[in-house]
């Protein structure tokens, strides 16, 4: 893990001032990204958020659908489902 030597007090409310060199790095816009917050052993681990699909995790070229991010792979996977789905449907009516 790369030490920047920069350290921050946490206020009464728990929050922390990231560093606007460190926002610059990982091009974190204010009022527009989020980061995730999580722990790792005894570190707490702060990572511009990524939105990632929510089958295959994926986090290239995902698509919003209804508050959910799913990629164009999985997508695909969908629609063949779907035409399976309905062909069978069909053959049981023959």
């Amino acid at each position: 893990m790369k030490t920047t030597g920069v350290v921050r007090p946490v206020d009464r409310m728990g929050r922390v001032v990231i560093p606007m060199e460190i926002r610059r790095q990982l091009n974190i816009k204010n009022n527009v990204d989020s980061v995730e917050i999580y722990m790792e052993n005894d570190s707490i681990i702060l990572k511009k958020y990524q939105p990632a699909c929510i089958f295959c995790e994926e986090i290239l070229d995902v698509i919003e659908y209804n508050n959910h991010y799913v990629c164009p792979e999985c997508i695909k996977k969908m629609v063949a489902i779907k035409e399976e789905s309905e062909e069978m449907g069909e053959a049981d009516y023959e």
